[in-house]
């Protein structure tokens, strides 16, 4: 019987990486098994259609080539397997083919696969085989990397395999072996100054330049990029593979890219780089957000505490050379303006054809463009979503037209789709159209958005996905515009808002006039509420009847709190409570009391349980070993090391241990069995990040997760899964605003993210966001400099009644639109 103590090793360096390599004994032993979600596919079937997620190949190995060592700790092998039992009557397919092995698996499989053993392979991609016409075999190669294969050989001699337990008869199902890679980093990484000519490397870089995958004159698709580091170099990169998703997950300039296994060429006396047997490509946000979150199509990677630290070094970097500010050109709708070049991220509401080479795009961002859309008439039938909207909400939606390539690759869209754009340009036209009363036609100004054919300057469309910071923030402010008007605020009551203020907040629960009020303005038009509002002034505002919106131009005078992390507070959506961010020193005092009061429990069915040691002991202080638990399903889907459940350990120690695993969900015991600790607490670490649950919402229970595929664990899945109401962290300030008539203090909350243009999530744990809040603040509200130089700010405000600290019934106001600067405004009104 394996131990499940024997699952797990110490832990180092906040990495835990599972062994790809499995040897067995005798093919013939009865409890020996492979994971149950693999399903064998014969060679002769194996084709670049084929879904090969699950795919497992077995065959015998007659053919093993010597392994190559291509650079430090990395090497390449390639053998030919055939299939024992396949019937070639059945097709003239040859079934055999060719695999090629690469990294320590490599390794593994030079020292332990002989000619003659059976082999089973998972987890590996198919690429063309360059001498499919001379050898006979298979037209494909099947390559391996220990990053996403696993290999299961029947060893004829299992005492030539010194590293890892080997399943003998009699023993039950063998399963991956978690092991120790510690005495030297798994990859060696070339700075880009010090790049050879011929030598195949690893590198890291920030990328300056690049194009989206485009269709090259074979069967590839290409991508184009230019990277430097800090020695200042400027390497191009040209990247070929089959699968669009095989190639860097680019977002913007300023992403950090990580190659494996690229080859250097000296092209015109410049040394470039090129993909070779065995590429992968990982990327990162260059924003210094205070996360790193790898961007890749394979389901497992090295990452481990070195590969950390080289990202959030080169992130400061970024930061420091500027090159995120210098090379952005992402606007939004409210910004554009005629004739300019641009990027937009955006959301797909429809969309159809206009011609072969032509399609229409119909997006928005949640701001309305200064200029007026041209409109372009299609065939309603032709038309994918939504045929018509609202009045009010088209003045929001965007008309893209896209051409040539960009086109075709339209067809593939998805209304709903959060895209960004790639060079567009908002050109100018003018049409007639006849005036108002019908006497005459008058010329009109419109806009309209290009994105031309071709790939130069970057030019392409490319699919967001849903975790991406920039689509979070687009969501917000989408949800900002969509949001009834009339309720946008009511989802804090009075006494919260009172404790945290100890002035009155917003509610429109007040009087039945107030409410049918806010109605009334929730269902006239949505434009009207917002921003096709006629202005007024604060003076004038003071004055007008609450439960309305109005529009207003002030500049900041004051805010509060001046300590900044004093306006990140915890929400819940489900029953509008607010809460205070608990500190270390109260969370630490939970975890003592947890540690205290844990009892023997028997674990449930679903559990495996097994002991890790702590990193990097603070000096002088003992190594400790803790008791960690995983689910077996995550474990049967390859996933065992994203979601760890620990008991026994201090607030310091789970958040050391959070610096290398995926989600830690730290736990106590009872005699009922293994609980949640007090909600209190975070109920869920990942790196710097903290979750924390609703206790009056939550029914949390310690249970298995539900099987997801391929998934990713999120936050929001484990809390589902744990019966916990995730809390959302939110910025709560109150301004002063002022004109040339008066004063007006506000509240801002649910338009404070795109306020201050920072995700409240990482203000919670990011310095370098808290800066930027700062430093939105201080150029809105200088510390030092007269009222005057301030820029004028064009706000919405919604206005509404509420209790004041006396009992009485007062006028309060909330900000509910992004800020919009407008210099010609400015100039206008000065």
């Amino acid at each position: 019987m394996v131990d499940p103590l024997s699952l797990f090793s110490s832990y180092v360096s906040g990495y835990i990486s599972i062994m790809p390599f499995h040897a067995l004994v005798d093919g013939a032993s009865p409890g020996v098994q492979v994971p149950p979600h693999l399903t064998r596919i014969p060679i002769n079937l194996i084709s670049t259609s084929s879904d090969l997620a699950n795919a497992l190949v077995k065959g015998k190995v007659v053919r093993k080539g010597p392994l190559v060592s291509v650079a430090p700790n990395d090497f390449i092998l390639k053998a030919v397997v055939q299939e024992e039992d396949s019937q070639p009557h059945i097709s003239t397919q040859i079934p055999a083919i060719n695999i090629v092995v690469f990294g320590e698996l490599a390794r593994d499989f030079s020292q332990c696969v002989s000619p003659g053993d059976v082999v089973m392979a998972s987890g590996f991609t198919v690429s063309k085989s360059p001498t499919a016409s001379k050898d006979k075999l298979h037209h494909l190669n099947l390559l391996l990397s220990e990053e996403d294969a696993n290999i299961y050989c029947f060893c004829q001699n299992p005492s030539i395999y010194p590293r890892s337990a080997v399943a003998r008869k009699g023993s039950c199902t063998v399963s991956a072996q978690i092991v120790n890679r510690t005495k030297a980093p798994r990859y060696t990484y070339t700075p880009l100054g010090d790049l050879k000519a011929g030598s195949v490397v690893n590198v890291y870089g920030v990328v300056v330049f690049f194009k989206q995958p485009f269709k090259s004159h074979g069967t590839d698709f290409c991508s184009s990029l230019k990277i430097t580091d800090k020695s200042n170099h400027n390497i191009g990169c040209t990247i070929f593979c089959e699968k669009l998703e095989e190639h860097p997950k680019i977002f913007q300039n300023g992403d950090i890219v990580r190659m494996h296994r690229v080859k250097v060429q000296l092209f015109n006396n410049t040394i470039t780089l090129v993909n070779t047997f065995g590429f992968s490509v990982v990327t990162f946000d260059g924003k210094p957000s205070g996360s790193v979150e790898p961007r890749t199509s394979s389901r497992t990677i090295h990452f481990d505490e070195e590969d950390r630290r080289r990202v959030e070094e080169l992130q400061t970097w970024i930061s420091s050379q500027n090159i995120l500010l210098s090379s952005t050109s992402s606007v939004s709708l409210s910004a554009v303006q005629p004739k300019a070049y641009f990027d937009l991220t955006c959301q797909l509401l429809a969309k159809a054809p206009v011609d072969s080479t032509c399609s229409l795009l119909r997006v928005w961002d949640g701001t309305r463009c200064p200029n007026t859309f041209l409109k372009v008439d299609v065939d309603p039938n032709d038309v994918e979503g939504p045929t018509t909207f609202s009045r009010e909400k088209e003045s929001f939606i965007a008309s893209v037209l896209v051409y040539d390539n960009h086109s075709e690759f339209a067809k593939q869209l998805k209304p709903g789709a959060f895209l960004r754009i790639y060079n567009l340009r908002a050109i100018p036209v003018t049409s007639k159209e006849c005036s108002v009363t019908g006497s005459h036609s008058e010329e009109v100004e419109h806009i309209v958005f290009h994105l031309h054919g071709g790939t130069s300057y970057g030019r392409g469309i490319r699919v967001l996905p849903e975790n991406s910071p920039d689509v979070q923030m687009l969501k917000r402010a989408i949800a900002f515009l969509t949001d009834d008007v009339g309720n946008c605020a009511s989802e804090l009551n009075d006494s919260e808002l009172l404790e945290v203020w100890s002035t009155p907040p917003e509610s429109l629960d007040d009087e039945a006039g107030e409410r049918s009020t806010s109605k009334k303005c929730s269902s006239t038009a949505e434009g009207s509420c917002r921003l096709q509002l006629q202005r007024v002034t604060l003076s004038e505002l003071k004055q007008s009847r609450p439960g309305q919106v109005y529009r207003v131009r002030a500049q900041l005078r004051s805010y509060e709190p001046s300590k900044l992390h004093q306006a990140l507070k915890l929400f819940c959506s489900k029953c509008s409570s607010i809460q205070e961010i608990p500190d270390d020193e109260w969370v630490a005092s939970i975890f003592s009391e947890a540690c205290k009061n844990s009892e023997d429990c028997s674990l449930p069915p679903w559990a495996l349980s097994g002991s890790i040691t702590l990193p990097l002991p603070p000096s002088g202080a003992p190594q400790r070993t803790l008791r960690v638990h995983l689910s077996t399903q995550l474990k049967t889907e390859g996933k065992a090391n994203e979601l760890l459940f620990i008991t026994g350990t201090t607030l310091e120690e789970t958040c050391r241990l959070a610096t290398g695993y995926n989600n830690i969900v730290p736990l106590t015991s009872s005699k009922s069995g293994l609980v949640l600790m007090d909600l209190s607490a975070p109920f869920l670490f990942r790196g710097p990040r903290r979750f924390y649950g609703c206790k009056q919402c939550s029914e949390a229970t310690v249970r298995e997760l539900p099987s997801r595929g391929d998934k990713l664990l999120d936050e929001k899945i484990i809390a589902e899964a744990l019966g916990v109401q995730l809390l959302q962290f939110v910025l709560l300030m109150k301004l002063q605003l002022q004109d040339a008539t008066d004063t007006l203090d506000v509240f801002l909350w649910k338009h404070a993210e795109v306020f201050l243009g920072v995700s409240a999530e990482d203000v919670a744990i990011s310095q370098r966001a808290q800066n930027c809040v700062h430093e939105t603040l201080e150029s809105l509200c200088p510390t030092e400099g007269t009222l005057g130089l301030r820029p004028w700010l064009d706000l919405t405000l919604l206005s509404y009644r509420g209790e004041g600290e006396e009992g009485q019934m007062q006028t309060y106001y909330q900000i509910c639109s992004s800020p919009s600067q407008d210099p010609y405004l400015q100039s206008q009104d000065a």
